[in-house]
């Protein structure tokens, strides 16, 4: 099958229907598409689908005499397209219904193309009465779950109102330039010259800008290994670890390797990235190969360092914890599909056994940096504060950033807050 629409309803229905991740979804169907302007159709209507598929989901429902989603779920998540078409990526009208329409054939539901079109049609003559229904309830205004809506509101409740609408909105592009191969400047200007519209990024030190994503492996310096893809609030782990040449260093919980990859541009140190799932860890390895870098890579469990640790103290230590993920919907739409909030409890016993199992590796003097891409606090200062309470050896270390907002303990960027992604940093330092 080529026909994009029909492969992105198959690919919708697995994501938001059956579990499967937005990264494996797309890499199952792009392959079977040549053109690159149907591959960037195929990434667009997943993107979207999957970011706004609770609001237009719910449409359905009033649209739909019968529900589709549990009999026909590739065409019910083909109507959810339709629909994105006309409100997301305003297509025009007529294609976007046309074209969908035909994708009820490609999928072997002819019967179904009537049904598709009176959908659409219908949508169209009652859209505004529509859309004030769902704009009335935060949870279909922002496609967002209701338990998410109620813990942001509680923890954030003068800032939720701008996280959910940040978080629907497409991200920047942002790049980080691999100072051990090129410079940041000479970079942009490759890609000035390769007509991508880049810029320096305002204070971090390695970060560049365009407005949109794009195919990367496209841009000149790719192939060289001269940047990585990587959002601003992330790179600033490494300016808050600040490593120095000749430090042992460990980066625990290290997939997909952006932040490992950083420090080893930063410093000559000798990092340690351990990753209990095998299949993440060859990615780290895939980008340490890029970009010409060299750590010690180990599979196992961040908190049960005796399978892997050598038993020589680090200086300093990187905790990317499993989270909820919630400051980085914007760019990981599919997690308000699948995150639900009986996760957190777990995550949160598992931040803790971490924190706890790793703090007796640090070298005296050394400094660990926590983080999450959460917005809960339950993850974030919670679990800093229950640790600081045990840990009569530890101390905060102050945090300030350009962005972002003082946590209780900590530093909290929300999604949005200088165009970042959401992340929390607390930075401990051993006495």
């Amino acid at each position: 099958m080529n026909d994009t629409r029909a492969l992105a309803a198959q690919a919708l229905a697995d994501i938001a229907l059956r579990g499967v991740s937005l990264r494996d979804a797309m890499e199952q169907r792009a392959p079977k598409l040549r053109d690159p302007r149907d591959r960037a159709l195929l990434t667009a209507l997943l993107s979207d689908g999957a970011r706004w598929w609770l609001r237009f989901d719910a449409a359905l429902d009033r649209l739909l005499d019968k529900p589709l989603r549990r009999k026909e779920p590739e065409v019910h998540a083909l109507l959810v397209l339709g629909l994105v078409q006309l409100e997301i990526l305003q297509l025009q009208d007529y294609a976007a219904v046309a074209a969908t329409v035909e994708a009820t054939r490609a999928l072997n539901r002819p019967r179904l193309a009537g049904l598709a079109n009176a959908v659409l049609r219908r949508w169209q003559r009652e859209r505004a009465s529509l859309l004030a229904e769902l704009d009335a309830q935060p949870q279909t205004r922002h496609a967002m779950p209701p338990w998410l809506v109620r813990a942001v509101a509680t923890d954030w409740p003068e800032q939720a109102d701008a996280v959910f609408a940040d978080s629907g909105r497409e991200p920047p592009l942002m790049l980080r330039a691999n100072r051990r191969r090129t410079s940041r400047e000479a970079l942009i200007e490759q890609l000035l010259c390769a007509g991508y519209n880049a810029a320096a990024h305002p204070w971090l030190a390695d970060g560049i800008v365009l407005p949109h994503s794009s195919d990367v492996t496209r841009m000149p310096g790719f192939t060289q290994g001269q940047f990585a893809v990587q959002d601003g609030a992330a790179q600033v782990a490494a300016d808050l670890l600040d490593v120095r040449d000749g430090q042992r260093v460990l980066d625990a919980c290290a997939a997909p390797g952006g932040k490992a990859c950083h420090l080893l541009e930063r410093a000559d140190i000798v990092l340690t990235a351990v990753e209990f799932d095998g299949s993440r860890a060859t990615r780290i390895r895939q980008n340490l190969e890029r970009l010409g870098l060299q750590a010690n890579l180990r599979i196992g469990d961040a908190a049960e360092p005796s399978s892997w640790w050598d038993a020589q103290p680090y200086d300093r230590i990187l905790i990317d914890a499993p989270c909820s993920a919630t400051g980085v919907l914007r760019r990981r739409p599919d997690v308000r599909l699948h995150r639900r909030a009986s996760d957190i409890e777990a995550l949160v016993m598992q931040q803790q056994r971490i924190l706890v199992a790793l703090w007796p590796l640090l070298a005296a003097g050394g400094r660990l940096v926590y983080v999450t891409c959460s917005l809960l606090r339950g993850e974030n200062e919670a679990v800093v504060e229950q640790f600081l309470a045990s840990h009569g050896d530890a101390q905060v270390l102050p945090v300030q950033l350009p962005v972002g907002q003082a946590a209780t303990v900590g530093w909290q960027i929300l999604p949005g807050d200088g165009d970042l992604d959401g992340m929390y940093y607390a930075v401990l330092e051993r006495r």
